[in-house]
């Protein structure tokens, strides 16, 4: 999605708007425009955050991210899974595929009430590329790949945590992990 166009019809709006004041509101006007386009782009990228977090509490089990490529912000819907329908044309798809299809998601749990909750997650680089890699890879956005992740992984025989453990030898510590 192009933001430009809509800071420019806004910039017009100014300029249309300071018309009317004359020529010092139109010189003042103009001087505003270009310090203001960067709080334009971020006020139109909350209100189109906020939209798609709405939307997506409307869609769940599916989705809807923005994403920000460059400048300009990008939708990513994942639709929720259709209920008992066959598609011929995807099954053979799918058959024909030389790529595995990928697991159907984990089962919500009975405590489930289909809410979301958001949290940031800081990634090292090196990590972040590689998720991006295998959401691609099953043909889902970062964040329905990332619960996919964690649901598998807590769902597993001792899906928990490892437990830290602190070990004494004599003189010297020993901290680390361990399973």
């Amino acid at each position: 999605m192009n933001l430009t166009q809509y800071v420019d019809q806004l910039r017009q709006e100014l300029a249309v708007a300071a018309e009317a004041g004359g020529d010092e509101a139109r010189a003042l006007a103009e001087r505003l425009t270009a310090p203001l386009e960067s709080a334009t782009r971020l006020t139109l990228l909350n209100a189109l955050s906020a939209a798609a977090e709405e939307i997506t509490s409307d869609l769940a089990p599916g989705s809807v991210d923005l994403r920000l490529r460059g400048l300009d912000p990008e939708f990513v819907v994942t639709p929720p899974p259709a209920a008992d329908t066959f598609d011929a044309q995807a099954e053979y798809a799918a058959l024909m595929s030389a790529r595995p299809t990928p697991p159907p998601p984990p089962a919500p749990d009975a405590a489930d009430d289909g809410s979301t909750a958001r949290i940031n997650l800081r990634l090292p680089a090196h990590l972040k590329a590689r998720v991006e890699e295998a959401a691609n890879r099953d043909g889902l956005s970062v964040n329905a790949w990332l619960v996919r992740a964690v649901s598998a992984s807590l769902d597993q025989p001792g899906g928990r945590a490892p437990a830290r453990r602190e070990t004494r030898r004599e003189g010297s510590g020993f901290t680390g992990w361990v399973r």
